[in-house]
């Protein structure tokens, strides 16, 4: 069996994810609080925005942290069009969750579809990523880790979808951001516990594309639009904002009529 290294760089890679997970959580958690305050096209507008957070959030977050796996006696390669595909997946079936959520009538029974369609979609999204990883030998997994694994997204999900419904402070979407990218986090790593390799040592080129080929840039790309969406959100006025700035232009517009 080969040795494996979960964190090469250290903390970087592990610190650095956790990171990337808890600012797409609280992108998305913002969004999701004004998606359920609006109506029509911009409640539909605020959930894709949610979607798109939460889904790139995740996926960075996992293959930054895959930048610090390592394993001795192989070098590591990445199907590029599985990568991308795992990207897909998380955005769309985190989609479906913030949708659920978003415009069910049953707070109740959305938020356990939604919990458990978006907790299968993280879990899909991670085991995809590692079926895009190409080495010299064979991947193999613990069944009951990874059914913990599976158990602690969907867990992590319902209650980032819970905190949307309930939770309406940015302090308190703070606390819950950083507790869902714990959970996340906790998710990736229960996971990769569940990896065991057995290396065949060979000379032949691998397939595919290396991790600072093809992971570090995209990655790099999809934490940039996080921190700029997250700008934009955080700038953006609030519906109550905008009300009260309609009243105060209102209250304006009659004084100066009255003149």
């Amino acid at each position: 069996m080969g040795h494996l290294d979960h964190a090469a760089y250290g903390w970087l890679t592990p610190v650095l994810s956790y990171v990337m997970a808890s600012i797409g959580a609280a992108l998305g958690l913002r969004c999701t609080v004004r998606a359920l305050a609006a109506t029509g096209a911009s409640r539909r507008n605020w959930l894709l925005t949610a979607a798109s957070a939460i889904g790139t959030g995740i996926w960075t977050m996992h293959f930054v942290a895959m930048l610090g796996f390592d394993v001795i006696g192989t070098e590591i390669h990445y199907n590029v069009p599985l990568t991308i595909l795992s990207l897909v997946v998380a955005v769309l079936v985190v989609g479906a969750g913030v949708f659920a959520v978003g415009y069910g009538k049953d707070r109740g029974r959305a938020l356990v579809l939604g919990g458990l369609t978006t907790g299968l979609g993280v879990a899909s999204m991670h085991y995809l990523g590692m079926a895009a990883l190409r080495l010299h030998g064979r991947v193999s997994y613990d069944p009951f880790t990874v059914g913990l694994s599976v158990a602690i997204a969907v867990v992590a999900a319902t209650a980032a979808l819970w905190a949307a419904l309930n939770i309406k402070s940015p302090v308190a979407v703070a606390i819950a951001s950083l507790v869902m990218g714990a959970a996340v986090s906790s998710m990736h790593y229960t996971g990769m516990t569940a990896v065991a390799v057995s290396v065949t040592p060979s000379d032949a080129a691998l397939p595919g594309a290396t991790a600072m080929q093809f992971i570090f840039p995209l990655a790099v790309g999809l934490g940039s639009y996080l921190f700029i969406t997250a700008a934009f959100v955080a700038l953006s006025p609030t519906a109550d904002e905008r009300a009260a700035s309609d009243s105060v232009r209102s209250l304006g517009e009659r004084a100066a009529a009255a003149h």
